[in-house]
């Protein structure tokens, strides 16, 4: 085992691939961003009025993921913040991921630490750590940005409570002024909001479009010349990872990600080239952990879904019929202690599974006896237990 280690770490150390791999990550911001000027121009005529010491417009941004939307506010917002202090006015911007941050009181915490103060993790109501949050933006007499990215994850799951107070939070400063920048990926998102939260915070909107192949090879070109060492990318790996990727909604971060776990897969392999096979290989790599992810952050009884098919091919050695799949969830939701959803809805929740191919549901005849539906997962023992791993209920039920 000794040996084998030191050998990987002599690879690693010795190979010629990288010279940043960083570059190549999705929350690095370059300095240029290729094919999203428009939406730069907008968004900084949006947010420039900050610098005469008006207060800009709340701002909706929409787009698919992997459509440059984070990486051109943090972009315009340092350009505006550095702009700010060339003619003498402060900004304060808080940069909040509700993904990670996905409570009001997470939110508002993370405003006032913003503003110069740490909240404790607990032991506040959320409506004191808004009043904390309103006295210290307004003693620090400034103008202030938040941003709030993601932000479906937060309203998904605690409602839209915090936007609301958010977005009537100038009535009661005196001297600061708040502006909100809202990001999702969620073109469906503002249904989710109260009507009178949906107008004051989407008083500008901006949509960004998905890359086609040809600006995704751009991104690429641009990224990989500061990642890679010169003459280790083999000619169509650019190409590759960008028809990759524009097949997928046209996702810059799913590029670089297949571009960056290529070169990985060949830093690993001792090879002096990324070939073309080493990009399908880290397609596998990048396909396996997006479904680690999405089953990750499903909701409770999708996940109870999931883990009663597991169980149901545990014991049968293979998929079972709808009845038998509602049969084991109904029993899980039982020793689980919540209510089970009805038959139809888990019907819905077994073609939702199967339309992002963690399941698969195939439609049988049993001759005169009609038709049904043969159910079985498409995900691997391994990749169930890396989804379920914060989960130790989950993973109990798993077994060795």
């Amino acid at each position: 085992m000794g040996n084998s280690l030191d050998d990987l770490f002599k690879r690693v150390l010795t190979a010629r691939i990288f010279v940043n791999r960083d570059i190549l990550r999705p929350d690095y911001v370059p300095d240029d961003l290729p094919h999203r000027q428009s939406q730069i121009l907008r968004l900084a005529e949006i947010l420039a009025p900050v610098l005469q010491g008006s207060r800009p417009s709340n701002i909706f941004i929409y787009g698919v993921p992997g459509t440059g939307k984070t990486a051109v506010t943090k972009h315009i917002l340092k350009k505006i913040g550095s702009e700010g202090r060339n003619v003498g006015v402060s900004l304060n911007i808080a940069f909040i991921n509700c993904k990670h941050d996905d409570t009001n009181y997470r939110v508002l915490a993370d405003l006032c630490e913003a503003v110069g103060e740490r909240i404790p993790f607990t032991g506040l109501s959320t409506s004191e750590v808004l009043k904390r949050f309103i006295n210290l933006a307004d003693a620090s007499n400034r103008s202030m940005f938040v941003v709030l990215d993601e932000v479906d994850s937060l309203v998904k799951k605690t409602g839209d409570k915090v936007l609301y107070d958010l977005t009537r939070i100038n009535n009661q400063l005196s001297r600061a002024k708040v502006s909100i920048i809202g990001i999702t990926n969620d073109l469906k998102f503002t249904e989710y909001l109260d009507p009178r939260v949906r107008s004051s915070l989407g008083e500008e909107e901006l949509v960004f479009p998905p890359y086609n192949a040809s600006e995704l090879e751009d991104i690429l070109k641009k990224r990989s010349e500061g990642a890679f060492h010169g003459g280790v990318l083999g000619g169509e790996v650019i190409k590759l990872c960008a028809a990759l990727a524009a097949k997928e909604h046209g996702d810059a971060r799913r590029a670089l990600d297949l571009l960056r776990v290529a070169g990985e897969v060949a830093e690993r392999g001792g090879d002096i080239k990324v070939t073309e096979e080493h990009v399908r290989k880290a397609q596998r790599e990048v396909e396996k952990d997006r479904v680690v992810e999405v089953i990750r952050t499903m909701p409770l009884h999708s996940k109870l879904l999931i883990l009663s098919l597991h169980l149901l091919e545990r014991r049968k050695g293979g998929g079972g019929i709808t009845g038998e799949v509602y049969e084991v969830y109904t029993s899980v939701t039982k020793r689980f202690g919540v209510e089970a959803l009805t038959q139809r809805r888990v019907s819905d929740l077994i073609n939702e599974l199967d339309m992002l191919g963690i399941a698969n549901a195939r439609v049988v005849s049993k001759g005169r006896y009609g038709r049904t539906k043969i159910v079985r997962l498409s995900i691997s023992d391994r990749n169930l237990r890396d989804a379920f791993q914060e989960d130790p209920r989950m993973v109990a039920y798993l077994g060795k």
